[in-house]
């Protein structure tokens, strides 16, 4: 029984999904993948019941109650990528120096950047797929927080060190970011 001072959040999962939680470790799967997640607070339970997620809270301070939310949309991001995914744009901008992207493995290479000769590097997180067509890159993936990095180690390969950015102003930048696979 929780009392009227106690938090409880529900989500919903939609059919075509199936959650599993096993000692703070949350597992999502659908057809289309898997995504696993180790959310765990003493004070916070998490169960299933019926395609519905329960988080109680029991006796919650200003902390907890914001650790719950934050719980909530975690789950909720997981949920939402393995139904639809997750989807970054990003564009090429030069004005000096032409810059040529590619993918090689596990690495988003970037070469000649302001003219250097040696190519920098950024890592691609395992299962993000990262496709780079002309000046347009677009970064998909299932977890939203793997799908954000990838795009943040991309765009801080192309920082510009030692030079005044209003004027040197090429790089690789994301133009947006959906849930639209």
């Amino acid at each position: 029984m929780t009392k009227i001072s106690d938090i409880k959040e529900l989500i919903s999962i939609p059919d075509s999904i199936k959650v599993e939680i096993d000692q703070g470790k949350i597992t999502a799967k659908s057809d289309k993948g898997e995504i696993s997640r180790y959310l765990y607070h003493p004070k916070i339970s998490i169960k299933v019941n019926n395609k519905v997620i329960e988080i109680i809270c029991k006796n919650p301070r200003k902390r907890d109650k914001a650790l719950t939310g934050t719980f909530v949309a975690h789950i909720n991001n997981m949920i939402k990528g393995i139904t639809e995914g997750f989807e970054y744009k990003m564009k090429t901008v030069y004005s000096h120096f032409p810059i040529k992207t590619a993918v090689e493995g596990d690495e988003f290479v970037i070469q000649n950047f302001l003219g250097e000769r040696s190519a920098r590097r950024a890592k691609i997180i395992e299962g993000v797929k990262v496709e780079a067509k002309g000046d347009d890159i677009i970064v998909r993936g299932f977890d939203k927080d793997k799908v954000g990095q990838t795009v943040a180690n991309i765009e801080r390969s192309t920082a510009v060190k030692r030079r005044d950015i209003r004027v040197f102003q090429d790089g690789v930048y994301r133009i947006s970011k959906g849930g639209n696979r």
